[in-house]
């Protein structure tokens, strides 16, 4: 998990290669043609899977984790319980670097290749859907209930559910327990988050302090999806969002409204006011003891723990007004509508087959990602009750808020880092937002409301 926090940018440019091709852009600026979803194209495109000399039915699987061993060496023993105990079908895997990935599969969704069972970054799904590259799978609401497994870790799109996540991540902020003791500030709890009074106290006692460069990290050097993957969070603490999801539709009044701005410009005084490093050199200030409190992911978790032992906390992000809120939403696998009709059963077959919660919990024991249920959670060493990341699993469950279910996601989250870029480096406010706002409804306009218009 050292170097997870790579995941979040490769999985950004995956989006974005994506996204531009499912939606018919062949520049920089997706939102100037109109497209309609490609179902049609798609579907004329379905070909026959191979058999092997057994007679199975071939499906082909396509990962992005041929740079990550640890998550792929799973994903192969996925497939080779699988192929042992199946008659009908063998899945072959063909595994990209992420940097590969994202134009292979780019590229195969418009030429109508894709092979059966793909992996696709959350925040891509709505657009495969609605571009028609991805088929519903064949499980109810009731079921994934029943499943038990974490509601921002399946992939919908208009009411109905495209993919299913084996793991993710969480958001949180590292301290230690020695810092928080000398300077009498509290621990928050899942249960007892800091308030923003509280939190701003805290800061405050730790920048007067003067031991310290800054008295929080946040890493706002990093740039992609990091952005409202880990800032949009706390925009919607404060009340705001980065679209109506009552209709997804619109954008005038929750990313620029008052409870937005209200964000806008405490996020902003962090930088103007020194609590945080606008544009760090690195982000290693709080392993090297020079920033008190740092804003990331559970992937560094390890590193944390090997640098400070014991002393090491992980905290829950603070409630800015309407209780903590997190990202959430990791990689997820789906069904391709470039499968036959015989070869999709054993692709859905075999996409369930990856959610028992013994391969579950498989992939976290090897990886330390977090499980997508409690019943895998209690399998593994870590995630279960007492475990050291437990409070990852927790915190999924109680915080956890998926990026919006829509189409136009790509257009969103690109629009809220350039306006959070303009808030980070003094930027009017206001008109950071608007323009935001504008963008995105122009999006949604020019692609005919992304299948939500009535």
């Amino acid at each position: 998990m050292k170097n997870q926090h790579r995941w979040w940018f490769a999985s950004a440019c995956l989006s974005a290669a994506l996204l531009l091709v499912a939606c018919g852009g062949g520049g920089a600026e997706p939102t100037q043609e109109t497209t309609e979803p490609a179902e049609t194209a798609v579907q004329e495109g379905e070909a026959e899977e191979p058999t092997t000399a057994s007679g199975k039915t071939t499906l082909g699987l396509w990962t992005h984790s041929a740079g990550n061993p640890d998550e792929l060496a799973v994903i192969e023993q996925w497939v080779a319980d699988y192929n042992a105990q199946s008659d009908k079908y063998e899945v072959v895997i063909e595994s990209f670097p992420q940097a590969s990935y994202n134009d292979s599969v780019a590229a195969a969704s418009v030429a109508g290749s894709l092979p059966c069972i793909i992996d696709l970054d959350a925040p891509t799904v709505p657009n495969f859907a609605w571009s028609g590259y991805i088929q519903p799978l064949p499980i109810t609401e009731a079921e994934i209930d029943e499943m038990g497994v974490l509601d921002n870790d399946v992939g919908r799109y208009n009411g109905q559910i495209y993919s299913l996540g084996q793991f993710d991540v969480a958001l949180l902020v590292y301290a230690r327990q020695s810092i928080l003791d000398e300077y009498g500030i509290r621990a928050p709890t899942i249960e007892e988050p800091w308030t923003l009074d509280e939190f701003m106290a805290a800061l405050d006692t730790l920048k007067e302090s003067g031991e310290f460069e800054y008295p929080f990290d946040v890493n706002a050097g990093y740039t992609g999806e990091w952005w409202p993957y880990a800032y949009s969070p706390m925009l919607q603490s404060f009340g705001g969002d980065l679209i109506n999801r009552d209709n997804y539709l619109e954008a005038e009044s929750v990313l620029n409204g008052p409870e937005a701005v209200a964000w806008a410009e405490w996020f902003q005084s962090l930088f103007t006011e020194g609590y945080a490093p606008a544009t760090p050199a690195d982000d290693q200030g709080f392993l090297q003891g020079r920033i008190p409190l740092w804003y990331t992911g559970s992937w560094a978790a390890r590193s944390v723990l090997d640098q400070y032992g014991d002393d090491a906390l992980f905290l829950p992000p603070p409630d800015f007004g309407n209780g903590p809120v997190i990202g959430a939403g990791s990689w997820q696998m789906g069904v391709s509508t470039n499968c036959s009709e015989e070869a999709s059963e054993g692709a859905f077959e075999f996409v369930f087959f990856t959610m028992t919660p013994e391969n579950i919990a498989l992939m976290s024991e090897t990886s330390s990602l977090i499980p997508t249920t409690e019943v895998a959670a209690n399998m593994t060493e870590l995630y279960g009750e007492g475990g050291s990341f437990r409070i990852f699993f927790d915190m999924a469950e109680a915080f956890a808020l998926v990026r919006p279910e829509t189409p136009g996601y790509l257009t969103i989250s690109s629009q809220f880092e350039q306006a959070g870029l303009s808030i980070r480096d003094g930027g009017n406010v206001q008109d950071a937002l608007d323009d935001a706002v504008d963008a995105v409804e122009r999006d949604i306009e020019d692609n005919g409301g992304y299948g939500f218009q009535e």
